[in-house]
């Protein structure tokens, strides 16, 4: 994965993220709903950090 594929998968995740903030309800929250919204901030974590290592040089390969 280059990257721009990798800062498109972000600019992707970051949007969909945002959409699904932007359903939460204020109160009464659903578990389904809160272990999206972690599943997507862990996935764009890892997405960033992979960014900074290829940024960086480091030429690990990485998965799709």
């Amino acid at each position: 994965m280059d990257n721009g594929e990798l800062q498109a998968r972000i600019a992707e995740l970051e949007r969909r993220l945002e959409e699904a903030r932007a359903r939460l309800p204020r109160h009464s929250l659903r578990p389904a709903q809160m272990i999206e919204i972690e599943e997507m901030e862990e996935e764009l974590e890892r997405l960033r950090s992979m960014l900074l290592r290829l940024s960086a040089g480091d030429v690990t390969t990485f998965p799709s």
